[in-house]
C-alpha cells in the first residue's frame, strides 16, 4: 500500500454548471481528477475524497466570483482556504506543458501545478454578510445604469429618425421633464396642435419643473419641422414606451441608491471613507467591495498598486527608467479612486490645489487626476489605519 503524502495541491477550474478538480503530489503526478457538479452534495462528496489523499491540501482556483461562491463557502466550513490564480497566469503556464489541448481537466492540472511552484498567490476570503450585500447591490446598480444608457441611446436614435429637431433640443440623459414630454408627445404636429399654454399645464400636472421652458423649447422645435416622415406613428409608440421605461428605471435607481447608502453606512468605517472629499455612499460601497480586507495591504503603496496607480518598470540592458502603466490591477478599484479624485477637484480645497499644481507642471487632465488619485489612495489608507476622519489640515 502506498504511503499517504504529507502535502498535495488541488487545482479547480471553476464554472457555473460544474467544476473540474485535479490533485497533484510533490512530484507533479496526478492523484485525483474528476468533474464536480456545482451543488452541495457533489462538492461535499468530492471534498471528502480529496481530503483523504494527503495530510494537507492546498487549494487554488481561477474564478473568485459568484460561480465559485458555494464551493468557497463549503471549503471555509471545513477549515480550508483557496488561493486565486489569475486566468492570464493559467494561460501562460499552459504553454510550459506538453500538448495543445484545451480542456477543463488540463486547466485544473495546470492550476494545481502553478500553485505547487508558486507560493505568492492571494488567498480568497469568504466575504462577510455586509460586503456580500454591497457586492450584490453595486453590481445590480451597474446593470441598471447600463440598461438606462442603452435605452437613452435607442430613444435618441428612433427620435432622430422622425423628429430630429426635438432630439437635439434636450439632453435626455439628465432631463426628466423632456422624458415626461416624450411619454405624451413625440411628433411636431401634436405639439403644435396642443399649444404652449396647454402643453405647459400638461407638464406641470405631471410634476415637471420649469414646465413653461420645456414647453417653449418643444414648441420651437415643432415649428422647425412640418414634414411627416415614414414610420412616424410606430416610432412615436416606441419613443413613448422607451421614455416611460427610462423614468421607471430612474425610480428603481433611486431605490437602489437609498439601499446602498443604508447598507454602506452600517459599515464601522463608513464615516471615515465618506469624510474624504469626493467619496459618497456609492463609491464608498464600491471601494469596500473592490478593496476587500485592508489588512491584506501592507502599506499605502500596495493599495495604490492594486488599483493600478503605480507605474511599473520596463527596463532592459542599458535602457533604464522606463515606466509604464500596469496591465494587471483591479479595474473597479482604479475607477473608484479616479472618479472620486475627479469629483473632489470641483470644489476649492487641497485636492483642487494639487490638481492645478500638476496641470501647471505640464500634466494633461487625465495625468493630473491619476496623480491626485495616487495621493488620495495613501491618504485613505492612513485614515482607515488610524481610524480617524479626514481634515484639510493634517493633525499635529
Amino acid at each position: 500500500m502506498s504511503k499517504r503524502p504529507g502535502q498535495a495541491w488541488c487545482g479547480i477550474d471553476a464554472g457555473k454548471g460544474h467544476h473540474w478538480a485535479a490533485v497533484v503530489d510533490e512530484t507533479g503526478a496526478t492523484l485525483w481528477s474528476k468533474k464536480i457538479d456545482n451543488d452541495e452534495t457533489a462538492i461535499l462528496t468530492a471534498l471528502g475524497e480529496i481530503l483523504e489523499l494527503a495530510d494537507e491540501i492546498r487549494w487554488a482556483m481561477d474564478i473568485s466570483g459568484t460561480a465559485s461562491a458555494l464551493l468557497l463557502a463549503l471549503l471555509a466550513a471545513h477549515g480550508q482556504q483557496a488561493v486565486y490564480v489569475p486566468g492570464r497566469t493559467v494561460n501562460r503556464m499552459a504553454g510550459a506543458y506538453r500538448g495543445e489541448a484545451k480542456t477543463d481537466a488540463r486547466d485544473a492540472y495546470v492550476i494545481a501545478e502553478t500553485v505547487r511552484h508558486r507560493q505568492d498567490f492571494d488567498t480568497i476570503g469568504v466575504p462577510a454578510q455586509l460586503c456580500a450585500d454591497l457586492a450584490l447591490l453595486t453590481a445590480h446598480r451597474s446593470d441598471l445604469v447600463a440598461d438606462r444608457v442603452r435605452m437613452i441611446n435607442r430613444l435618441r436614435d428612433v427620435l432622430s429618425g422622425v423628429f430630429p429637431a426635438l432630439e437635439r433640443a434636450f439632453d435626455y440623459s439628465g432631463h426628466k421633464g423632456a422624458l415626461v414630454l416624450l411619454t405624451g408627445y413625440q411628433v411636431p404636429a401634436e405639439i403644435r396642435r396642443r399649444g404652449r399654454a396647454r402643453l405647459t399645464a400638461w407638464l406641470a400636472n405631471r410634476g415637471v419643473r420649469s414646465a413653461d421652458l420645456v414647453a417653449a423649447t418643444a414648441l420651437e422645435a415643432a415649428q422647425a419641422q412640418f414634414t411627416s416622415l415614414p414610420g412616424e406613428d410606430m416610432a412615436s409608440q416606441i419613443v413613448a414606451d422607451l421614455a416611460a421605461q427610462v423614468l421607471t428605471l430612474d425610480d428603481r435607481l433611486k431605490r437602489v441608491d437609498r439601499k446602498i447608502g443604508e447598507t454602506f453606512r452600517s459599515h464601522p468605517q463608513a464615516q471615515i471613507i465618506e469624510s474624504l472629499p469626493g467619496m459618497g455612499p456609492v463609491l464608498g460601497a464600491e471601494f469596500i467591495v473592490a478593496a476587500g480586507d485592508l489588512s491584506a495591504y501592507a502599506d499605502a503603496g500596495h493599495l495604490a498598486s492594486a488599483a493600478g496607480l503605480v507605474p511599473v518598470a520596463k527596463d532592459s540592458g542599458r535602457r533604464t527608467g522606463n515606466l509604464h502603466r500596469p496591465k494587471r490591477y483591479s479595474r473597479r478599484l482604479r475607477r473608484v479612486f479616479y472618479m472620486s479624485a475627479q469629483t473632489s477637484i470641483i470644489r476649492e480645497g487641497p485636492n483642487r490645489d494639487f490638481y492645478l499644481k500638476k496641470r501647471n507642471e505640464g500634466c494633461k487632465h487625465v495625468q493630473a487626476v491619476i496623480a491626485l488619485a495616487r495621493r488620495r489612495a495613501g491618504v485613505l489608507w492612513a485614515l482607515l489605519r488610524d481610524n480617524r476622519l479626514f481634515t484639510p489640515i493634517p493633525p499635529g
